[in-house]
């Protein structure tokens, strides 16, 4: 027997999912001009603002009363994933 109501809120996580899609379409955007502007592919990672980032979003999960751990690991996968794609997508100059 299938849960009505479980159906309703999958639903809703589904167009919440369609959100998330459209905010990393413009996250990428982003960083392709920052990658524009980067004359070395050793300047891809920059451990100092990953952890700035890292410290701030932890702030903010417990100021928004969200489990900081789940917001931790969802921006480290986030910030792993565009190094990867930002090394993909390096030019020369």
């Amino acid at each position: 027997m299938i849960n009505k109501n479980i159906l309703k809120i999958r639903k809703k996580l589904d167009k919440l999912d369609n959100h998330f899609l459209k905010l990393i379409k413009k996250r990428q955007n982003l960083v392709d001009q920052v990658l524009k502007n980067k004359k070395y592919k050793k300047d891809i990672i920059d451990k100092k603002r990953i952890l700035v980032i890292i410290k701030s979003i932890r702030k903010k999960s417990v100021i928004k009363k969200i489990d900081p751990k789940v917001t931790k690991r969802i921006w480290s996968s986030m910030i792993k994933a565009f190094i990867d794609y930002e090394r993909r997508n390096f030019r020369k100059k």
